[in-house]
């Protein structure tokens, strides 16, 4: 099933990132591609906001995931893996235990880790067309 959405600015993702969690229920694990700058992490923390999250949601760049918890005291996890080398690094972190937890995860740059994407997994693609920000969701 695929879920297509053209938020016009920023305002309307809080709407958008709702959407995307109800069309979504009840998968917790989201791949999310796209070219730098074109608002993954920006997805994230309206997606995290409206799963309860209070904290500060930022790009996990140097720190390669970081830990939210949510007002039900429930965990998410925000991968970033542009900066990884090889899937090496990211058995290293100890991924197993944040993929097949019942916990949300939130994975920038998953094609940097190709053997560790599995089918259940939501892909969310965003781009920018004529202007415009594309968000196209597959379960």
């Amino acid at each position: 099933m695929i879920n297509t959405f053209y938020p016009k600015n920023i305002e309307e993702l809080s709407d958008v990132a709702k959407r995307i969690l109800k069309f979504t229920l009840p998968y917790k694990k989201f791949l999310f591609f796209g070219e730098m700058g074109v608002g993954k992490t920006t997805l994230i923390k309206a997606l995290s906001l409206h799963l309860g999250v209070q904290d500060i949601v930022s790009s996990p760049t140097f720190s390669i995931v970081n830990e939210y918890i949510t007002q039900k005291k429930e965990k998410i996890y925000h991968f970033d893996f542009y900066r990884i080398k090889d899937e090496d690094e990211v058995f290293d972190l100890g991924y197993e235990e944040y993929f097949f937890s019942s916990d949300f995860c939130f994975i920038e740059w998953p094609e940097k880790v190709p053997n560790l994407i599995e089918d259940n997994m939501v892909k969310i693609f965003m781009h920018t067309e004529k202007e415009k920000r594309v968000i196209e969701v597959k379960i």
